[in-house]
């Protein structure tokens, strides 16, 4: 049997297959269609401070190949999650990673602080998401994402993956939070977009932009996966059209530790235990012990032995 287990950091994963932060809420009401124990881990929607109740509708919108969101980080709070969400997260038998959104440094060291407690396996910064205003996008830059992973490093022992925008200067983003303790970089969150409700001739969004995902996107999260996976020494995980086993390959191939299924999941409520199956086979029939054998392999000339 091929081992499917990656390391990252601390945390041993049963296989890189995780799901997205927003794709998937807090995992329970995925459990009746299939059992999440099988996923690698899974990665909560983002845990704020207070209670937010999100952008107004829309927040969806169709697009070739991909979807608009304007969600806007709609969630119940830390108390609630703590008190609610997180116990039954840890009955799902995965790893739970908790993705935060705070409003500056200080906001992102408290939910860290409070954030370090038994079943919680590793926490994802998100330092990029496109459809709030303020501190969105601060992962492009480098001095910014500097300041939040030093203060959040000192504030806890877990894990820290940094979850970085596709836009700025992302490759210097990553050496800072290298250079200030992350343990992982999540790359990428989705794309900037705009749709235009021809009707009415505005913005379909309130908040004008939102955020691009889906298969559309996923030879730039790829590209940006490749390049990340040379510039900085921490493990990647690649985020970002993942809808085939295939997808998740390339992403692997191109120096990822691990992957993230997002818009997959409303494509296919199954996606994720599809794309686990198919590198569990790939492995197997190449006769393949462990990723450590085509990881990164795009970097050194392909697989060995292959034509």
């Amino acid at each position: 049997m091929a081992d499917l287990s990656v390391r990252i950091g601390s945390l041993v994963l049963k296989n890189p297959v995780l799901v997205a932060s927003g794709t998937f809420g807090f995992g329970a009401d995925y459990a009746c269609l299939y059992d999440p124990a099988c996923l690698g881990g899974i990665v909560s929607k983002a845990v704020t401070l207070e209670p937010r109740p999100g952008n107004p509708p829309p927040r969806l919108w169709e697009t070739p190949c991909g979807l608009l969101n304007s969600i806007g980080l709609e969630n119940p709070g830390l108390e609630a999650f703590l008190r609610k969400e997180l116990p039954r997260m840890r009955e799902l038998r995965t790893a739970v990673v908790v993705n935060v959104w705070g409003e500056g440094p200080e906001e992102y060291e408290e939910l860290v602080r409070r954030l370090s407690v038994p079943g919680v396996d590793a926490i994802e910064l998100n330092l990029s998401c496109p459809n709030v205003a303020g501190t969105g996008l601060i992962g492009g830059s480098p001095a910014a994402t500097a300041q939040v992973v030093r203060r959040c490093r000192r504030a806890t022992e877990l894990d820290l993956w940094v979850k970085l925008p596709p836009e700025g200067e992302v490759l210097a983003a990553a050496r800072a939070a290298q250079r200030e303790g992350a343990t992982a970089i999540s790359a990428a969150n989705t794309f900037r977009g705009l749709a235009i409700d021809i009707t009415t001739g505005r913005p379909v969004f309130a908040n004008t932009v939102g955020g691009l995902s889906g298969p559309a996107i996923k030879p730039l999260a790829l590209r940006l996966v490749y390049e990340l996976s040379r510039a900085v020494s921490l493990p990647v995980i690649g985020v970002g059209g993942i809808v085939r086993w295939e997808d998740a390959l390339e992403f692997i191939m191109a120096g990822a530790h691990a992957i993230q299924v997002g818009t997959g999941n409303f494509i296919d409520p199954l996606c994720a235990p599809k794309v686990i199956r198919g590198l569990e086979e790939f492995l197997a029939e190449r006769r393949i012990g462990s990723w450590e054998e085509v990881r990164g392999c795009a970097h050194r000339g392909g697989i060995p032995g292959a034509a």
